[in-house]
């Protein structure tokens, strides 16, 4: 027996083939803008071969963030009874929510290194991911 699915005419979800693209496209602009924070970062002061600010670790950083921003989001959009106001409040507190491991190792400095230009980095790193996945997840979003 051969099964066929029919799509409904008009507006429909648009393929997670092209979701996945769009959120791959946002990590690597992320990843090309975080390059640019971190390179600043070192022009200002920030030392070289600190960890945080190499491109393994935000890079995966980047990437984790974009991925599991989308997840939430996708969760919001199903889940929410208003999900736009729902996003509307959420992704501002969850910026700033972000800001608190930031804010505790300038403070606590436990990973060697650690200068306020670095951490200010890292914590424009965390806008620059939201700057670029927010547009990214709603045209991943939208009806095509």
């Amino acid at each position: 027996m051969v099964t066929t699915t029919v799509r409904p005419v008009g507006r429909t979800a648009r393929s997670r083939t092209s979701a996945a693209l769009i959120l791959v496209a946002a990590v690597t602009v992320a990843i090309a803008a975080n390059s640019v924070v971190a390179l600043v970062a070192v022009a200002a002061g920030a030392p070289p071969t600190y960890g945080p600010l190499t491109l393994p670790a935000y890079g995966l950083f980047t990437a984790l963030g974009v991925t599991l921003g989308w997840i939430g989001w996708s969760l919001v959009r199903q889940r929410a009874r208003d999900p736009r106001r729902t996003l509307t409040i959420l992704v501002p507190v969850v910026t700033l929510a972000s800001f608190v491991p930031d804010v505790l190792l300038l403070a606590l400095q436990f990973i060697p290194g650690t200068t306020t230009v670095a951490v200010v980095a890292l914590m424009v790193m965390h806008l620059v991911v939201v700057v670029v996945a927010v547009p990214a997840y709603i045209w991943a979003s939208r009806r095509s």
